[in-house]
């Protein structure tokens, strides 16, 4: 590569930067340099502002722009998303003269106590790259976006007024190691500080502090640059030799349950630093990941650095609002996917307690489609600038025992660039094991990692049975591995479906210890519309002419940080403690999943409901049960209830923590007691006659000619008809070679379904009204017949039974079964009894428990970025809709019935690209289904599992609709 190249271009890492080192509190002075810049974006590198970083510059015409922050979020540029695909031609390491530049300026004031001698200039994130003058010198340039680089500036800083200048480059040879499916945004995002360098300071520091689970003794070795003196008060240690390698009994071990930290000090003649002492041991063992010497099960998310406002300059307040959410998750790991996190958030999962996989700033994804021709991982001369990469998080960030796996990045094809990383930081930290998912054969890695694994693949890794690779030797490095799915469960849109599942497998398999859902937050960007109305924006939402769509809203959280009903599914599912009561035998069965803690810190509570109403509750006493074992427990006498009765067990924090209140629950598990043994009313009471022109049967009036309900108790009403169709999910749309059912639901239709009347019969007590249901251009139907006729009793009650019967050759799973109903507007307040209070799919249903909830519709609605197909309240036994006045109707399900509630229909979910385009009609449209297709993740991982699709056979539905005065 010629060396004439301009530093943008330069494939190497930069010049002019500091020896990499630990994050670190120090006493000695510091001044923060963020807040307000001048800044000056130019459309090229070409058009910079000639002598813009002299310090007599003139900059008081320029606008301000706030540092950290993305320059596209405040006006300039605009934002762009692509997941694979580069958005310049891969060319390396040229981008395109199209280079929107940034150039920034601040005045600051240097404090009269500041010190003479070294100091640095500290940049914790820029993107992409950028060059840096202090007072009209040079300091130098660098590259890695999510990485810190500090240059030397003490001899240029003055007395009083000085001047920062840095040109930033949207786009620079950088940019092709970056690509990281999130959106391009450019600038300086994270903090700017000058920090004092005392000579006799401390430069850097390694925490050594392992633990020994066998006899409970930690052992500390802290290397430091200088010497330096070690001070920990708990541990009884005053100013010794930070150095000597010391021993202390009965440590209390760090660990992801039981987040332990010695508070210490590092001191030398010019400089204190604090620090959090975690003693753990990371260990791969006869093919399991072991901490503290016990294999862990990680239940983990993958994170994106996302704010809809501030773009990945994320507050330092929504950092912590994160790892609260995580906790109260039952989450226990993050993958800093795919590059370091802003280093305080690694401080709150030392305090908080995560397990975290510390992913370097690499991808070069979008040479996939180039044939992986050229590709950095590859090449040489690209090796200087990989190696730069890892060292500067591996240094940055050596000291947080969060941390207990090192990756190398993400999706960046094979090659020796990648090996050489792994060597290094092999050589430079021994004591942690190394992560790279993209190359399968995993010569140079400690962990086997896939993505999107079907379940059957990872019940095949479980058991040692993966398919056999060329090299012997490298097949059997590969088997003597633990297994982490880097990323599974595509949260994207509604879903996931399948996590139960995959959980079992982990749990089934001590090789598969666990992974990562991809992934924990929806990268939308907020914007209003025309009239106010808030949503969020997506990949092509500004004009982008390469772009990846929705596929950025793909997370566990929306972006407004709301949990999904994805991420309450994951909560339930993971939850570390599983209750399975058994009313017959009086028992309950508690079983203890946390891998180090009892569950002392649990109360354990029970209540019985019937009907949905507690009938009585009380306190269940259980012993604390060591990690991974169980204990059967004595039920108390339990009441009985009138109607359907119900069991919950509840396990909750008994006490405060530092990231939940006392009663917040951890998990729940429930079961039947008694069910509805109530006769139901026979069918035979009311004769069909015909009045007004209408035919009546009951309450109902009917359309004479479509047979079709117009009038129910008096109320107008549309419906109910046959409907087979739902706004596609995310996960119906499959992407990276699935199957995707949404495309052939609308080949066939489903989606512009015509009905065709065949008969309405009048018989003395009963409607039948015969149709064939099916759409343009196909031979495929559904011959459907619905019966109407009166309950005896005189509460006014009308039972439909509707026979379903396919007609025509199907080959592929249906949306839903069931019928469409349109009610009038001021229908609104929704109750029933069923499963809730979120919503349910097939395969995605472990968090809904039985038992009566209230809503309004308004409410029921989930909000997913691009709408689609949502929800839904599975198992209903009975739903009442009613107006302000409490006067509406009622539907009971026989058995039970999946319900949905909206103002708009499915073909206006469908049509809809953003929430603000779903306007109220006048109807409130129900949907109530004997069943609805699974979810599964097929955005970008496997379909529906067989047993939760919904294949086209013969079904009948059955609801009785009965007027609420």
């Amino acid at each position: 590569m010629s060396q004439s190249l301009p530093y943008h271009l330069d494939p190497g890492p930069g010049t002019g930067g500091r020896t990499p080192r630990a994050t670190s509190t120090s006493d000695a002075p510091s001044l923060s340099l963020d807040g307000d810049w001048r800044f000056r974006l130019v459309p090229t590198v070409a058009d910079a502002t000639a002598g813009f970083h002299d310090a007599d510059f003139d900059d008081a015409d320029w606008a301000t722009l706030p540092v950290p922050a993305h320059w596209q979020l405040h006006g300039y540029g605009k934002p762009a998303y692509t997941n694979v695909q580069y958005p310049f031609p891969v060319d390396p390491p040229f981008v395109p003269d199209e280079n929107p530049t940034g150039e920034y300026r601040r005045t600051f004031q240097l404090p009269q106590s500041w010190p003479g001698g070294d100091a640095v200039l500290r940049f914790e994130g820029v993107d992409s790259c950028f060059a840096v003058w202090c007072n009209g010198v040079e300091l130098g340039n660098s590259k890695g976006s999510r990485l810190p680089v500090e240059f030397a500036v003490g001899e240029l800083l003055a007395p009083g007024e000085n001047v920062i200048a840095v040109r930033v480059h949207q786009w620079s040879s950088g940019s092709y190691l970056e690509d990281q499916d999130m959106w391009w945004l450019s600038g300086i995002f994270r903090s700017v500080s000058i920090l004092a360098r005392p000579a006799d300071g401390l430069a850097d520091f390694f925490v050594h502090a392992d633990f020994d689970h066998q006899t409970g003794t930690g052992r500390l070795r802290v290397e430091t640059s200088t010497p330096a003196l070690l001070s920990i008060p708990e541990l009884g240690v005053t100013d010794a030799p930070a150095a000597e390698v010391r021993e202390f009994a009965d440590v209390e071990p760090w660990s992801a349950e039981s987040p332990r930290l010695y508070d210490a000090e590092l001191a030398t003649p010019g400089e204190r630093v604090r620090l959090r002492i975690g003693f753990r041991t990371v260990a791969v063992r006869d093919g399991q990941l072991l901490v503290n010497g016990k294999a862990i099960l990680l239940r983990g998310v993958n994170r994106h650095e996302w704010h809809p406002d501030h773009g990945r300059a994320v507050p330092a307040e929504t950092r912590r609002e994160d790892l609260l959410l995580m906790k109260r998750h039952n989450i226990n790991a993050v993958r800093t996917s795919h590059y370091p996190p802003h280093p305080d958030f690694l401080a709150l999962c030392d305090e908080l307690g995560l397990w975290v996989i510390d992913e370097c700033d690499l991808e070069t994804h979008g040479f996939s489609l180039v044939g992986w021709a050229g590709n950095p991982s590859a090449d040489p001369v690209w090796r200087p600038a990989l190696l730069d990469r890892m060292r500067r998080m591996v240094e940055r960030d050596k000291n947080h025992p969060s941390i207990i796996i090192w990756s190398l990045g993400n999706e960046a094809g094979t090659g020796d660039n990648l090996a050489a990383m792994a060597d290094w930081t092999h050589d430079r930290d021994p004591g942690r094991p190394i992560h790279y998912e993209g190359d399968y054969d995993s010569p140079y890695v400690d962990v086997y990692s896939r993505m999107y694994p079907k379940h059957a693949e990872v019940a095949a890794i479980g058991l040692g049975e993966e398919p056999v690779t060329a090299d012997p030797r490298l097949d059997a490095h590969r088997r003597g591995l633990p297994f982490i799915m880097c990323e599974y469960a595509h949260a994207m849109g509604t879903g996931p479906g399948g996590l139960r599942e995959y959980q079992e497998l982990f749990e089934r398999h001590p090789r598969n210890q666990g992974g990562f859902v991809w992934e924990w937050i929806d990268h939308g960007i907020r914007q209003h519309a025309e009239d106010g109305t808030e949503f969020f924006a997506y990949g092509g939402d500004f004009g982008e002419v390469v772009h990846d769509g929705n596929f950025v809203a793909d997370g566990l959280l929306f972006p407004d940080r709301q949990p999904s009903p994805g991420l309450v599914e994951f909560g339930k599912i993971i939850a570390p403690v599983r209750i399975t009561p058994d009313p017959a035998a009086g028992t309950v069965l508690v079983e203890n999943g946390y891998d180090f803690a009892d569950t002392a810190h649990l109360a354990f509570t029970w209540s019985v409901a019937a009907e949905g109403v507690e009938v009585e509750s009380g306190v269940l006493e259980v012993p604390a049960i060591a990690a991974g074992g169980s204990a059967t427990v004595a039920l108390p006498e339990l009441p009985s209830g009138k109607g359907e009765t119900w069991l919950t067990i509840s396990a909750a924090l008994a006490g405060g923590t530092s990231w939940a209140q006392a009663g917040h629950e951890i998990a729940w598990g429930e079961a039947l007691i008694a069910t509805d043994d109530a006769e139901r009313a026979p069918t035979n009471g009311s004769i069909v006659e015909v009045r007004d022109g209408l035919i009546v049967v009951g309450p109902g009036a009917f359309d004479p000619h479509s047979g079709v309900l117009r009038e129910f108790a008096g109320i107008g009403v549309e419906g109910p008809v046959l409907d087979v169709w739902r706004a596609p999910t995310d996960n119906d749309v499959a992407m990276h070679g699935e199957w995707s059912a949404a495309t052939e639901w609308r080949r066939i239709g489903l989606d512009r379904l015509t009905h065709r009347v065949i008969a309405v019969e009048t018989g003395e007590r009963e409607l039948v009204v015969r149709t064939r249901v099916a759409a343009a251009t196909t031979n495929l139907g559904f011959r459907t017949d619905y019966h109407w006729s009166a309950q005896g009793s005189d509460d006014g009650a009308l039972r439909l039974r509707v026979d379903v019967t396919p007609d025509g050759p199907w080959w592929c799973p249906l949306p839903r079964i069931g019928v469409r109903l349109g009610v009038p507007g001021r229908f609104e307040n929704v109750e029933w009894f069923g499963r809730g209070p979120g919503e349910a799919y097939p395969d995605m249903r472990e968090a809904a428990r039985v038992g009566r909830f209230t809503s309004t519709v308004d409410d029921l609605q989930t909000p997913y970025v691009f709408p689609q197909e949502n929800g839904n309240r599975t198992g209903v036994r009975w739903a009442s809709l009613t107006a302000s006045d409490g006067t509406g109707f009622r539907i009971d399900g026989h058995p039970h019935l999946e319900v949905t509630a909206r103002r708009w229909t499915s073909a206006d979910l469908d049509a809809a690209k953003h929430t603000n385009e779903l306007r109220a009609g006048e109807l409130v449209w129900l949907n109530l289904d004997i069943a609805q297709q699974g979810l599964g993740s097929a955005s970008c991982g496997p379909g529906v599992l067989p047993k939760y699709r919904l294949l086209p056979v013969p079904s009948t539905i059955e609801l009785t609709l009965r007027p609420v005065r």
